[in-house]
Protein backbone atom coordinates (compact mmCIF):
# COMPACT_ATOMS: atom_id res chain seq x y z
CA UNK A 1 0.00 0.00 0.00
CA UNK A 2 1.38 3.30 -1.05
CA UNK A 3 1.85 6.50 1.27
CA UNK A 4 -1.14 8.01 -0.55
CA UNK A 5 -3.34 5.60 -0.01
CA UNK A 6 -2.28 5.35 3.47
CA UNK A 7 -2.82 8.84 4.60
CA UNK A 8 -6.23 8.67 2.56
CA UNK A 9 -7.30 6.08 4.89
CA UNK A 10 -6.05 7.78 7.65
CA UNK A 11 -8.23 11.10 7.11
CA UNK A 12 -10.83 8.88 6.17
CA UNK A 13 -10.42 7.12 9.53
CA UNK A 14 -9.76 10.04 11.28
CA UNK A 15 -13.18 11.74 10.16
CA UNK A 16 -15.52 8.28 11.70
CA UNK A 17 -13.99 8.56 14.77
CA UNK A 18 -11.37 5.56 14.31
CA UNK A 19 -8.77 6.89 16.49
CA UNK A 20 -6.40 4.08 16.39
CA UNK A 21 -6.57 3.30 12.61
CA UNK A 22 -5.87 7.03 12.22
CA UNK A 23 -3.16 6.74 14.00
CA UNK A 24 -1.63 3.62 12.77
CA UNK A 25 -1.71 4.79 9.55
CA UNK A 26 -0.36 8.49 9.66
CA UNK A 27 2.69 6.61 11.75
CA UNK A 28 3.15 3.87 9.11
CA UNK A 29 2.94 6.57 6.53
CA UNK A 30 5.11 8.57 8.00
CA UNK A 31 7.51 5.63 8.45
CA UNK A 32 7.39 4.59 4.85
CA UNK A 33 11.37 4.88 3.45
CA UNK A 34 10.02 6.74 0.33
CA UNK A 35 8.44 9.50 2.81
CA UNK A 36 9.91 13.03 3.20
CA UNK A 37 7.34 13.20 6.57
CA UNK A 38 3.85 14.02 6.80
CA UNK A 39 2.58 17.68 5.95
CA UNK A 40 1.52 20.28 8.72
CA UNK A 41 -2.04 19.01 8.27
CA UNK A 42 -1.44 15.71 8.56
CA UNK A 43 0.84 16.14 11.63
CA UNK A 44 -2.06 17.67 13.48
CA UNK A 45 -4.35 14.67 12.53
CA UNK A 46 -1.15 12.72 13.67
CA UNK A 47 -1.55 15.02 17.19
CA UNK A 48 -5.44 14.90 18.10
CA UNK A 49 -5.14 11.09 17.31
CA UNK A 50 -2.34 10.44 19.89
CA UNK A 51 -4.53 12.80 22.29
CA UNK A 52 -7.61 11.12 22.00
CA UNK A 53 -5.85 8.03 22.28
CA UNK A 54 -4.51 9.21 25.37
CA UNK A 55 -0.77 9.19 24.34
CA UNK A 56 0.09 12.46 25.12
CA UNK A 57 3.79 12.13 24.51
CA UNK A 58 3.44 11.09 20.89
CA UNK A 59 0.82 13.77 20.85
CA UNK A 60 3.26 16.58 21.57
CA UNK A 61 6.13 14.63 18.90
CA UNK A 62 3.71 15.53 16.50
CA UNK A 63 2.45 18.70 17.33
CA UNK A 64 6.18 20.18 17.93
CA UNK A 65 7.10 18.50 14.67
CA UNK A 66 3.87 20.49 12.97
CA UNK A 67 5.16 23.66 14.83
CA UNK A 68 8.35 23.65 13.06
CA UNK A 69 7.60 22.79 9.36
CA UNK A 70 5.03 25.73 9.46
CA UNK A 71 7.85 28.15 11.03
CA UNK A 72 10.43 27.02 8.25
CA UNK A 73 7.49 27.50 5.26
CA UNK A 74 7.25 30.99 6.67
CA UNK A 75 3.32 29.86 7.64
CA UNK A 76 3.00 32.07 10.93
CA UNK A 77 -0.41 30.93 11.46
CA UNK A 78 -0.28 27.76 11.31
CA UNK A 79 2.95 27.82 13.98
CA UNK A 80 0.51 29.66 16.20
CA UNK A 81 -2.17 26.96 16.34
CA UNK A 82 0.26 24.23 16.68
CA UNK A 83 1.33 26.55 19.89
CA UNK A 84 -2.01 27.20 20.92
CA UNK A 85 -1.82 23.16 21.10
CA UNK A 86 1.11 22.85 22.89
CA UNK A 87 0.21 25.34 25.72
CA UNK A 88 -3.12 23.09 26.07
CA UNK A 89 -1.59 19.46 26.03
CA UNK A 90 1.03 20.86 28.40
CA UNK A 91 -1.18 23.05 30.52
CA UNK A 92 -3.50 19.73 31.10
CA UNK A 93 -1.20 17.90 32.05
CA UNK A 94 -0.04 20.09 34.91
CA UNK A 95 2.77 21.43 32.92
CA UNK A 96 2.03 25.34 33.83
CA UNK A 97 5.62 26.64 32.59
CA UNK A 98 5.73 24.64 30.09
CA UNK A 99 2.15 25.62 28.87
CA UNK A 100 3.09 29.20 29.16
CA UNK A 101 6.41 29.67 27.51
CA UNK A 102 4.44 28.13 24.49
CA UNK A 103 1.51 30.62 24.94
CA UNK A 104 4.05 33.36 25.19
CA UNK A 105 5.92 32.23 22.35
CA UNK A 106 2.63 31.92 20.24
CA UNK A 107 1.54 35.61 21.08
CA UNK A 108 5.12 37.11 19.95
CA UNK A 109 4.50 35.09 16.96
CA UNK A 110 1.01 36.85 16.16
CA UNK A 111 2.72 40.53 17.04
CA UNK A 112 3.23 41.44 13.55
CA UNK A 113 0.55 39.52 12.39
CA UNK A 114 -3.20 41.95 10.92
CA UNK A 115 -5.04 42.26 14.71
CA UNK A 116 -8.05 40.53 13.47
CA UNK A 117 -7.04 36.70 12.73
CA UNK A 118 -8.82 34.12 13.94
CA UNK A 119 -5.45 32.73 15.72
CA UNK A 120 -5.50 35.59 18.34
CA UNK A 121 -9.26 34.10 19.50
CA UNK A 122 -7.53 30.98 20.53
CA UNK A 123 -4.75 32.57 22.66
CA UNK A 124 -7.49 34.42 24.62
CA UNK A 125 -8.79 31.43 26.10
CA UNK A 126 -5.01 31.09 27.68
CA UNK A 127 -5.71 34.80 28.41
CA UNK A 128 -9.03 33.54 29.94
CA UNK A 129 -7.45 30.94 32.31
CA UNK A 130 -4.89 33.00 33.39
CA UNK A 131 -7.56 35.86 34.87
CA UNK A 132 -9.44 32.50 36.48
CA UNK A 133 -6.17 31.51 37.97
CA UNK A 134 -4.96 34.80 39.71
CA UNK A 135 -9.23 35.53 40.29
CA UNK A 136 -10.26 38.14 38.31
CA UNK A 137 -13.28 37.23 37.27
CA UNK A 138 -14.43 40.42 35.87
CA UNK A 139 -11.50 39.82 33.20
CA UNK A 140 -12.08 36.71 32.75
CA UNK A 141 -15.88 38.07 31.92
CA UNK A 142 -14.52 40.09 29.36
CA UNK A 143 -12.31 37.61 27.91
CA UNK A 144 -14.78 35.23 27.36
CA UNK A 145 -16.90 37.94 25.92
CA UNK A 146 -13.82 38.71 23.48
CA UNK A 147 -13.64 35.02 22.69
CA UNK A 148 -17.29 35.04 21.61
CA UNK A 149 -17.20 37.92 19.25
CA UNK A 150 -14.06 37.20 17.25
CA UNK A 151 -15.57 33.80 16.81
CA UNK A 152 -18.37 34.85 15.16
CA UNK A 153 -16.62 37.33 13.16
CA UNK A 154 -14.70 34.27 11.95
CA UNK A 155 -17.68 32.06 11.90
CA UNK A 156 -15.71 29.17 13.82
CA UNK A 157 -17.73 26.93 15.82
CA UNK A 158 -14.96 25.45 17.70
CA UNK A 159 -13.76 28.79 19.11
CA UNK A 160 -17.36 30.11 19.92
CA UNK A 161 -18.64 26.60 21.69
CA UNK A 162 -15.24 27.19 23.75
CA UNK A 163 -16.02 31.47 24.33
CA UNK A 164 -19.63 30.49 25.66
CA UNK A 165 -18.57 27.99 27.85
CA UNK A 166 -16.14 30.76 29.55
CA UNK A 167 -18.68 33.02 29.39
CA UNK A 168 -21.53 31.02 30.77
CA UNK A 169 -19.70 29.90 33.90
CA UNK A 170 -18.42 33.29 34.65
CA UNK A 171 -21.87 34.36 34.28
CA UNK A 172 -22.75 31.62 37.15
CA UNK A 173 -19.95 32.58 39.42
CA UNK A 174 -21.33 36.06 39.39
CA UNK A 175 -24.68 34.68 40.64
CA UNK A 176 -26.40 34.40 37.30
CA UNK A 177 -27.20 30.84 37.26
CA UNK A 178 -30.20 30.48 35.27
CA UNK A 179 -28.18 33.16 32.50
CA UNK A 180 -25.06 30.79 32.72
CA UNK A 181 -27.04 27.83 32.13
CA UNK A 182 -28.16 29.02 29.19
CA UNK A 183 -25.35 30.57 27.74
CA UNK A 184 -24.04 26.78 28.14
CA UNK A 185 -26.72 25.39 26.58
CA UNK A 186 -26.18 27.10 23.11
CA UNK A 187 -22.13 26.37 23.20
CA UNK A 188 -23.94 22.59 23.22
CA UNK A 189 -25.92 23.32 20.33
CA UNK A 190 -22.52 23.07 18.66
CA UNK A 191 -21.70 19.79 19.76
CA UNK A 192 -25.36 18.37 19.13
CA UNK A 193 -25.06 19.77 16.22
CA UNK A 194 -22.09 17.79 15.24
CA UNK A 195 -19.95 20.61 14.08
CA UNK A 196 -17.04 20.80 16.49
CA UNK A 197 -13.77 19.06 16.52
CA UNK A 198 -13.50 15.68 18.62
CA UNK A 199 -11.39 17.25 21.49
CA UNK A 200 -13.44 20.89 21.84
CA UNK A 201 -16.85 18.51 21.74
CA UNK A 202 -15.38 16.61 24.76
CA UNK A 203 -14.51 20.13 26.63
CA UNK A 204 -17.56 21.37 25.95
CA UNK A 205 -19.43 18.39 26.82
CA UNK A 206 -17.48 17.94 30.24
CA UNK A 207 -17.43 21.75 31.10
CA UNK A 208 -21.26 21.75 30.78
CA UNK A 209 -21.89 18.54 32.86
CA UNK A 210 -19.13 19.91 35.70
CA UNK A 211 -21.71 23.41 35.83
CA UNK A 212 -24.88 21.42 36.33
CA UNK A 213 -23.69 19.59 38.81
CA UNK A 214 -21.95 22.58 40.90
CA UNK A 215 -25.31 24.06 41.10
CA UNK A 216 -27.46 20.59 41.83
CA UNK A 217 -29.32 20.94 38.18
CA UNK A 218 -29.89 16.81 38.38
CA UNK A 219 -32.36 17.17 35.26
CA UNK A 220 -29.71 18.66 33.02
CA UNK A 221 -26.61 17.05 34.56
CA UNK A 222 -28.04 13.82 33.91
CA UNK A 223 -29.13 14.35 30.29
CA UNK A 224 -25.85 15.80 29.45
CA UNK A 225 -24.34 12.81 31.02
CA UNK A 226 -26.51 9.91 29.16
CA UNK A 227 -25.06 11.91 26.02
CA UNK A 228 -21.56 11.88 26.85
CA UNK A 229 -21.57 8.60 27.66
CA UNK A 230 -23.23 7.97 24.16
CA UNK A 231 -20.73 9.95 22.18
CA UNK A 232 -17.52 8.43 24.29
CA UNK A 233 -19.15 4.88 23.60
CA UNK A 234 -18.99 6.03 19.92
CA UNK A 235 -15.23 6.00 20.43
CA UNK A 236 -14.18 2.76 21.19
CA UNK A 237 -10.42 3.90 21.70
CA UNK A 238 -11.44 7.42 22.83
CA UNK A 239 -8.98 8.05 26.33
CA UNK A 240 -9.39 11.62 27.25
CA UNK A 241 -13.36 12.64 28.68
CA UNK A 242 -14.01 8.74 29.38
CA UNK A 243 -12.41 9.93 32.97
CA UNK A 244 -14.53 12.75 33.34
CA UNK A 245 -17.82 10.59 31.83
CA UNK A 246 -17.47 8.42 34.52
CA UNK A 247 -17.42 10.33 37.39
CA UNK A 248 -20.77 11.93 36.15
CA UNK A 249 -22.45 8.50 36.21
CA UNK A 250 -21.06 7.89 39.36
CA UNK A 251 -22.65 11.39 40.70
CA UNK A 252 -25.80 10.59 38.62
CA UNK A 253 -25.63 6.94 40.51
CA UNK A 254 -25.19 8.31 43.57
CA UNK A 255 -27.37 10.22 43.74
CA UNK A 256 -29.92 7.62 43.00
CA UNK A 257 -28.44 5.16 45.56
CA UNK A 258 -26.63 3.05 43.77
CA UNK A 259 -24.09 2.64 45.52
CA UNK A 260 -21.99 -0.11 44.58
CA UNK A 261 -22.15 0.89 41.04
CA UNK A 262 -21.06 4.72 41.68
CA UNK A 263 -18.43 3.39 43.44
CA UNK A 264 -17.07 1.33 39.96
CA UNK A 265 -17.49 4.54 38.34
CA UNK A 266 -15.12 6.69 40.37
CA UNK A 267 -12.58 3.87 40.98
CA UNK A 268 -12.73 3.48 36.98
CA UNK A 269 -12.12 7.86 36.30
CA UNK A 270 -9.67 7.61 39.02
CA UNK A 271 -7.53 5.08 37.29
CA UNK A 272 -8.08 6.76 34.07
CA UNK A 273 -7.16 10.73 35.31
CA UNK A 274 -4.28 8.95 36.67
CA UNK A 275 -2.53 7.61 33.72
CA UNK A 276 -3.14 10.74 31.53
CA UNK A 277 -1.71 12.48 34.78
CA UNK A 278 -4.37 14.72 35.41
CA UNK A 279 -4.00 14.69 39.59
CA UNK A 280 -6.41 17.05 40.36
CA UNK A 281 -9.19 15.07 38.69
CA UNK A 282 -8.22 11.82 40.16
CA UNK A 283 -8.54 13.83 43.20
CA UNK A 284 -12.01 14.60 42.50
CA UNK A 285 -12.96 11.11 42.07
CA UNK A 286 -11.40 9.88 44.79
CA UNK A 287 -13.25 12.68 47.08
CA UNK A 288 -16.25 11.26 45.19
CA UNK A 289 -15.65 7.75 46.34
CA UNK A 290 -15.03 9.07 49.52
CA UNK A 291 -18.47 10.71 50.03
CA UNK A 292 -20.03 7.38 49.21
CA UNK A 293 -18.20 5.37 51.29
CA UNK A 294 -19.67 7.65 54.07
CA UNK A 295 -22.36 7.75 53.51
CA UNK A 296 -22.90 4.01 54.01
CA UNK A 297 -20.61 3.97 56.95
CA UNK A 298 -17.63 2.67 55.85
CA UNK A 299 -15.54 5.54 58.02
CA UNK A 300 -11.75 4.27 57.69
CA UNK A 301 -12.34 3.51 53.81
CA UNK A 302 -13.94 6.88 53.06
CA UNK A 303 -11.03 8.86 55.49
CA UNK A 304 -8.33 7.13 52.91
CA UNK A 305 -10.32 8.02 50.10
CA UNK A 306 -10.09 11.82 51.25
CA UNK A 307 -6.50 11.05 51.98
CA UNK A 308 -5.84 9.91 48.40
CA UNK A 309 -7.50 12.85 46.97
CA UNK A 310 -5.60 14.61 49.31
CA UNK A 311 -2.42 13.70 47.93
CA UNK A 312 -3.85 14.29 44.22
CA UNK A 313 -3.87 17.68 45.55
CA UNK A 314 -7.84 17.68 45.69
CA UNK A 315 -9.17 19.30 49.05
CA UNK A 316 -12.34 16.65 49.82
CA UNK A 317 -14.78 19.12 51.56
CA UNK A 318 -17.28 19.24 53.13
CA UNK A 319 -17.11 15.78 52.73
CA UNK A 320 -13.76 15.12 55.22
CA UNK A 321 -15.48 17.50 57.93
CA UNK A 322 -18.87 15.57 57.84
CA UNK A 323 -16.34 12.80 58.13
CA UNK A 324 -15.09 14.19 61.50
CA UNK A 325 -18.29 14.83 63.16
CA UNK A 326 -19.46 11.07 62.60
CA UNK A 327 -15.73 9.96 64.16
CA UNK A 328 -16.43 12.39 67.27
CA UNK A 329 -13.76 15.22 66.09
CA UNK A 330 -16.00 18.37 65.95
CA UNK A 331 -14.51 20.65 66.96
CA UNK A 332 -12.19 20.42 64.54
CA UNK A 333 -14.89 19.49 61.58
CA UNK A 334 -16.23 23.21 62.84
CA UNK A 335 -13.05 25.06 62.30
CA UNK A 336 -13.05 23.02 58.94
CA UNK A 337 -15.90 24.43 57.76
CA UNK A 338 -15.49 28.02 58.80
CA UNK A 339 -12.22 28.40 57.38
CA UNK A 340 -13.64 26.94 53.80
CA UNK A 341 -17.08 29.74 54.41
CA UNK A 342 -14.19 32.42 54.96
CA UNK A 343 -12.45 31.32 51.76
CA UNK A 344 -15.17 30.91 49.65
CA UNK A 345 -17.20 33.58 48.24
CA UNK A 346 -18.19 33.30 44.94
CA UNK A 347 -22.20 31.67 45.38
CA UNK A 348 -21.31 28.94 43.05
CA UNK A 349 -18.84 27.19 45.46
CA UNK A 350 -20.49 28.54 48.40
CA UNK A 351 -23.31 26.63 47.52
CA UNK A 352 -21.49 23.24 47.40
CA UNK A 353 -20.07 24.18 51.04
CA UNK A 354 -23.43 25.31 53.12
CA UNK A 355 -25.41 22.72 53.42
CA UNK A 356 -22.47 20.32 55.10
CA UNK A 357 -21.39 23.21 56.85
CA UNK A 358 -24.84 23.61 58.40
CA UNK A 359 -25.00 20.10 59.16
CA UNK A 360 -21.43 20.46 61.05
CA UNK A 361 -22.05 23.80 62.85
CA UNK A 362 -25.37 22.21 64.66
CA UNK A 363 -23.28 19.28 65.46
CA UNK A 364 -20.84 21.67 67.33
CA UNK A 365 -23.97 23.47 68.95
CA UNK A 366 -23.44 26.45 66.72
CA UNK A 367 -26.73 27.19 66.20
CA UNK A 368 -26.86 31.43 65.21
CA UNK A 369 -23.77 30.24 62.79
CA UNK A 370 -25.61 27.04 61.13
CA UNK A 371 -28.40 29.19 60.71
CA UNK A 372 -26.97 32.26 58.72
CA UNK A 373 -25.54 29.57 56.48
CA UNK A 374 -29.04 28.09 56.15
CA UNK A 375 -30.58 31.42 55.24
CA UNK A 376 -27.69 31.87 52.98
CA UNK A 377 -28.28 28.85 51.50
CA UNK A 378 -32.05 29.24 50.91
CA UNK A 379 -31.10 32.81 49.12
CA UNK A 380 -28.85 31.38 46.78
CA UNK A 381 -31.23 28.41 45.78
CA UNK A 382 -33.93 30.57 44.83
CA UNK A 383 -32.12 32.88 43.08
CA UNK A 384 -30.60 29.72 41.06
CA UNK A 385 -33.86 28.08 40.95
CA UNK A 386 -32.34 24.15 40.46
CA UNK A 387 -34.36 21.76 42.05
CA UNK A 388 -31.37 19.95 43.88
CA UNK A 389 -30.34 23.07 45.50
CA UNK A 390 -33.93 23.64 46.98
CA UNK A 391 -34.16 20.41 48.43
CA UNK A 392 -31.11 20.96 50.53
CA UNK A 393 -31.69 24.08 51.19
CA UNK A 394 -35.32 23.29 52.51
CA UNK A 395 -33.96 20.57 54.39
CA UNK A 396 -31.15 22.69 55.95
CA UNK A 397 -33.97 25.06 57.07
CA UNK A 398 -35.64 21.97 58.73
CA UNK A 399 -32.42 20.96 60.45
CA UNK A 400 -32.16 24.65 61.91
CA UNK A 401 -35.75 24.72 63.01
CA UNK A 402 -35.44 21.68 64.57
CA UNK A 403 -32.04 22.71 66.74
CA UNK A 404 -34.38 25.18 67.73
CA UNK A 405 -37.49 22.89 68.86
CA UNK A 406 -39.34 25.33 66.43
CA UNK A 407 -41.69 22.66 65.03
CA UNK A 408 -43.74 25.15 63.17
CA UNK A 409 -41.36 26.05 60.96
CA UNK A 410 -39.65 22.77 60.66
CA UNK A 411 -42.29 20.86 59.51
CA UNK A 412 -43.19 22.78 56.16
CA UNK A 413 -39.49 22.53 55.18
CA UNK A 414 -39.24 19.14 55.86
CA UNK A 415 -42.01 18.30 53.93
CA UNK A 416 -40.91 20.12 51.46
CA UNK A 417 -37.32 18.64 51.39
CA UNK A 418 -39.18 15.25 51.22
CA UNK A 419 -41.14 15.72 48.37
CA UNK A 420 -38.45 17.49 46.16
CA UNK A 421 -35.98 14.62 46.91
CA UNK A 422 -38.57 11.96 45.68
CA UNK A 423 -38.95 13.68 42.57
CA UNK A 424 -35.43 14.39 41.94
CA UNK A 425 -35.29 9.75 42.63
CA UNK A 426 -32.93 10.54 45.45
CA UNK A 427 -34.08 7.92 47.99
CA UNK A 428 -31.20 8.36 50.12
CA UNK A 429 -31.83 11.99 50.96
CA UNK A 430 -35.81 11.95 50.92
CA UNK A 431 -35.58 9.42 53.93
CA UNK A 432 -33.15 11.73 55.74
CA UNK A 433 -35.87 14.35 54.76
CA UNK A 434 -38.27 12.27 56.15
CA UNK A 435 -36.49 11.53 59.79
CA UNK A 436 -37.14 15.54 60.08
CA UNK A 437 -40.08 15.35 59.44
CA UNK A 438 -40.42 12.89 62.61
CA UNK A 439 -38.61 14.49 64.84
CA UNK A 440 -41.22 17.66 64.06
CA UNK A 441 -44.24 15.75 64.12
CA UNK A 442 -43.17 14.13 67.27
CA UNK A 443 -42.40 17.98 68.63
CA UNK A 444 -45.93 18.83 68.06
CA UNK A 445 -46.97 15.87 70.16
CA UNK A 446 -48.03 12.88 67.24
CA UNK A 447 -45.52 10.11 68.81
CA UNK A 448 -47.55 7.78 66.18
CA UNK A 449 -47.15 9.66 62.90
CA UNK A 450 -43.25 10.89 63.88
CA UNK A 451 -43.05 6.51 64.34
CA UNK A 452 -44.14 5.88 61.40
CA UNK A 453 -42.19 8.46 59.09
CA UNK A 454 -39.13 7.55 61.33
CA UNK A 455 -39.98 3.57 60.54
CA UNK A 456 -39.79 4.44 56.34
CA UNK A 457 -36.51 6.09 56.40
CA UNK A 458 -35.27 3.24 58.53
CA UNK A 459 -36.33 0.77 56.00
CA UNK A 460 -35.20 2.58 53.48
CA UNK A 461 -31.34 3.27 54.93
CA UNK A 462 -31.76 -0.99 55.77
CA UNK A 463 -32.21 -1.43 51.79
CA UNK A 464 -29.47 1.21 50.70
CA UNK A 465 -26.75 -0.88 53.26
CA UNK A 466 -26.38 3.07 54.66
CA UNK A 467 -25.47 1.99 58.45
CA UNK A 468 -25.16 4.86 60.58
CA UNK A 469 -28.38 7.09 58.74
CA UNK A 470 -30.22 3.46 59.72
CA UNK A 471 -28.99 3.74 63.83
CA UNK A 472 -29.71 6.96 63.93
CA UNK A 473 -33.42 6.83 62.82
CA UNK A 474 -33.30 3.47 65.16
CA UNK A 475 -32.55 5.77 68.17
CA UNK A 476 -35.07 8.12 67.45
CA UNK A 477 -37.50 4.78 67.21
CA UNK A 478 -36.65 3.52 70.15
CA UNK A 479 -34.27 0.29 69.13
CA UNK A 480 -31.16 -0.68 69.96
CA UNK A 481 -28.74 1.95 67.45
CA UNK A 482 -26.88 -1.48 66.30
CA UNK A 483 -29.78 -3.67 65.84
CA UNK A 484 -28.07 -5.94 68.26
CA UNK A 485 -29.40 -7.68 71.39
CA UNK A 486 -28.29 -7.14 74.47
CA UNK A 487 -26.21 -10.52 74.44
CA UNK A 488 -24.67 -9.74 71.10
CA UNK A 489 -23.52 -6.43 72.70
CA UNK A 490 -22.05 -8.26 75.61
CA UNK A 491 -20.11 -10.78 73.59
CA UNK A 492 -18.95 -7.50 70.93
CA UNK A 493 -18.07 -5.96 74.32
CA UNK A 494 -15.62 -8.78 75.29
CA UNK A 495 -14.10 -9.32 71.82
CA UNK A 496 -13.25 -5.46 71.79
CA UNK A 497 -11.01 -5.84 74.76
CA UNK A 498 -9.27 -9.19 73.63
CA UNK A 499 -10.84 -12.37 74.83
CA UNK A 500 -10.95 -15.58 72.73
CA UNK A 501 -14.05 -17.07 72.44
CA UNK A 502 -13.83 -19.93 74.84
CA UNK A 503 -12.74 -17.00 77.55
CA UNK A 504 -16.17 -15.14 76.64
CA UNK A 505 -18.39 -18.24 77.05
CA UNK A 506 -16.46 -18.74 80.23
CA UNK A 507 -17.49 -15.02 81.53
CA UNK A 508 -20.85 -14.93 79.90
CA UNK A 509 -21.43 -18.51 81.26
CA UNK A 510 -22.64 -20.02 77.21
CA UNK A 511 -21.31 -22.79 75.37
CA UNK A 512 -18.96 -22.21 72.32
CA UNK A 513 -21.02 -23.03 69.89
CA UNK A 514 -23.46 -20.27 71.37
CA UNK A 515 -20.76 -17.72 71.64
CA UNK A 516 -19.76 -18.50 68.04
CA UNK A 517 -23.27 -18.10 66.64
CA UNK A 518 -23.72 -14.66 68.22
CA UNK A 519 -20.01 -13.50 66.60
CA UNK A 520 -21.88 -14.86 63.19
CA UNK A 521 -24.99 -12.38 63.73
CA UNK A 522 -22.79 -9.57 65.25
CA UNK A 523 -21.11 -10.05 61.46
CA UNK A 524 -24.07 -9.87 59.56
CA UNK A 525 -26.19 -7.83 61.18
CA UNK A 526 -23.30 -5.22 61.01
CA UNK A 527 -22.28 -6.44 57.65
CA UNK A 528 -18.78 -6.98 58.18
CA UNK A 529 -16.34 -10.20 57.80
CA UNK A 530 -14.04 -10.68 60.86
CA UNK A 531 -14.16 -9.92 64.60
CA UNK A 532 -11.43 -6.59 63.82
CA UNK A 533 -13.92 -5.16 61.77
CA UNK A 534 -16.41 -6.04 64.12
CA UNK A 535 -14.62 -3.95 66.85
CA UNK A 536 -13.62 -1.21 64.10
CA UNK A 537 -17.61 -0.76 63.62
CA UNK A 538 -18.17 -0.91 67.14
CA UNK A 539 -15.83 2.01 67.90
CA UNK A 540 -16.96 4.33 64.99
CA UNK A 541 -20.55 4.16 66.25
CA UNK A 542 -19.87 4.03 70.33
CA UNK A 543 -21.20 0.51 70.69
CA UNK A 544 -18.67 -0.20 73.29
Amino acid sequence: MGIVDDLQRARIAFERRDWAAAYDRLTAADGEPSSAGLGADDLMTLAMSAFLLGDIDDCIRALQRGYRLRIDNGEVPGAVRFAFWLARVHNGRGEGAVGSGWAARAERLLADQPDDVVERGYLLIHDFFRCVDRGDLDGAVAVGDEIVSVARRHGDPDLLAQGLVCKGRMMMYAGHVPEGLATLDEAMVGVAAGELSPVFAGTVYCAMIDACQEVLDFGRASAWTTALTRWCDSQPDLVPFTGQCAVHRGQILRLHAAYPEALEEFEDACQRYAALGYDVAAGLAMSERGDVLRIRGDYALAESSYDQAASYGYEAQPGRALLMVARGRVSGAVAAVRRLLAETGDPVHRSRLLAGAVEVLIAGDEPAEAEEAARQLSTIAEEFGCAGLRASAAYCSALVALAAEDSDRALPQARTAAQLWSELRAPYEAARAKVLVGRAVRLLGDDDSATAELTAACRTFAELGTVAARQEAEKLIGRSTSGLTGRELDVLRLVAVGNSNAEIAGLLVLSDKTVARHLTNIFAKLDVPSRTAAVAYARDHDLL
